[in-house]
């Protein structure tokens, strides 16, 4: 063997290529953050602006949980994909052309005059949002190859998801209107970009073989009918055209697995399901869609409507949530060693359960006072969810596979965001009163959190059986 090729040889095994530009920690952790609080932005902006977006697009009431599953319906069914070809393909390529494509549909949906064109262009946020948001964590990965180093990223990283979170909405409901916001957050996106041209090292750890398109598009149909199913389920569970998309649903999750299991290259490896920490970390990220965000995300389209706050006022209001979500998934680093990441999450998802049962008759009273105990006990649960859930989907697979890790986690994370928004609205607007109906959905969401904080547990750090 050459001098050559044994230098290429162990590059490819730390993950890169020797001809890599120098790693430069610092700039990819600055950048990656950035990238991931834009992508945040982006995706909760339409919280606070959801019903004048509906009014500018002649949205009816049962059509909004479009406008609102765009973007995770794109992320939930790119994800994994995306992970897979950072790694093959180099993480620096896919983490520049998501943000590039972030910043240009993001510009795009301020220019959109229907509900349908400006979903596609939702959807196409998310699908740049997941290149991005998978890349991103494999960056980070290959920068800090230290458990320490590690450790800090990641926990800084998942407070800059919080940090989104409290930003977007409240970005949103300052401007003077929805679509300037898109304007402003699509060229963030593209200034981002731009400065990750030459800051970032590539990174890979490829494979060989193609692409799993057929995985992808077996992955994508199901979520698309699991998500009109959940939509179409308000105006009556039990009709025809519900029990067959959820069938199509089971069908197509069937026909994904039978694919993953015979491709050389599959978006996720379905070995990794029988590691308890792999579990662990996709049941987090499943509950978490399910009972946190798809609650967060209508809840301020609810509070304009019931108790008439301004777009501007919901979003100072929600910032007691996401601001206090930030700051403890930024100090959630210092937890290490003392309480494990799965346990973080089971406090996480009962610190949530107990924030939303104090909402309880909140939006019936009249008064957005009584909703600050909840605010800040779901604050603070946010934010150990969010702080907990990177370092353990980097920890749930080899340091090679980090961005499909990431992506396998943050694809259930999408998953239940798409059902939880769906299932939230649908429970909300069916209920006789908007006031009863967000009763109603907040036992939901602290049902699912309840079940969120009993699967991490029970998932304990052995190999499961097959």
């Amino acid at each position: 063997m050459t001098r050559l090729d044994s230098a290429a040889t162990d590059a490819a095994v730390r993950g890169a290529t020797p001809r890599d530009t120098p790693v430069r920690p610092r700039a990819t952790l600055a950048l990656t953050s950035a990238a991931t609080a834009v992508a945040l932005m982006t995706y909760t902006a339409p919280m606070v602006t959801l019903p004048d977006t509906a009014t500018a697009l002649h949205t009816p009431l049962s059509a909004q949980a479009w406008l609102l599953n765009g973007a995770p319906l794109g992320l939930a069914a790119l994800l994994l994909v995306a992970g897979s070809l950072a790694d093959d393909y180099g993480r620096r390529r896919i983490f520049l052309a998501g943000t590039l494509g972030l910043g240009l549909t993001t510009a795009l949906a301020a220019f959109t005059t229907s509900t349908w064109q400006f979903t596609l262009a939702r959807i196409a946020q998310g699908a740049a949002s997941a290149a991005l948001l998978a890349s991103g964590l494999g960056l980070i990965v290959h920068a800090f190859p230290s458990p320490r180093g590690r450790l800090h990223a990641t926990g800084v990283w998942g407070a800059f998801v919080s940090g989104g979170i409290a930003v977007g909405p409240l970005l949103a409901g300052a401007l003077p209107s929805w679509r300037t916001g898109y304007l402003v957050l699509g060229a963030a996106a593209l200034v981002v970009a731009a400065l990750g041209t030459r800051a970032l090292a590539e990174s890979r750890a490829p494979r060989g073989g193609r692409p799993d398109a057929l995985g992808a598009l077996a992955f994508g149909l199901a979520l698309v009918a699991l998500v009109a199913a959940l939509t179409l389920g308000r105006d009556g569970w039990l009709r025809a055209p519900v029990g067959l998309l959820l069938a199509a649903a089971v069908v197509l999750i069937a026909a994904f697995v039978a694919v993953e299991r015979r491709t050389r290259t599959p978006m996720i490896d379905l070995g990794l399901l029988r590691h308890a920490r792999f579990l662990a970390s996709s049941a987090g990220g499943l509950f978490t869609g399910l009972a946190v965000i798809g609650l967060f995300s209508f809840l301020p389209a609810l509070l304009q409507q019931t108790l008439g706050l301004s777009p501007l006022a919901t979003a100072g209001l929600f910032l007691l949530w996401s601001g206090l979500s930030f700051a403890v998934a930024l100090q959630v680093k210092h937890l290490a060693g003392r309480i494990a990441p799965r346990t973080q999450l089971a406090l996480g998802f009962a610190l949530h359960t107990i924030a939303v049962v104090t909402m309880l008759g909140a939006l019936g009273s009249g008064s957005w006072t009584r909703l600050l105990p909840g605010l800040v006990l779901g604050g603070l649960g946010s934010g150990l969810l969010n702080g907990a859930l990177p370092l353990l989907a980097v920890e749930s697979v080899p340091p090679e596979r980090a961005a499909m890790g990431s992506g396998a986690q943050q694809t259930f994370r999408y998953v239940g965001s798409c059902a939880g928004v769906a299932l939230t609205i649908a429970v909300a607007t069916s209920a006789g009163g908007l006031a009863r109906g967000a009763d109603l959905a907040l036992l939901v969401s602290a049902g699912l959190a309840v079940a969120g904080a009993v699967s991490v547990l029970a998932l304990r750090e052995r190999r499961v059986g097959a």
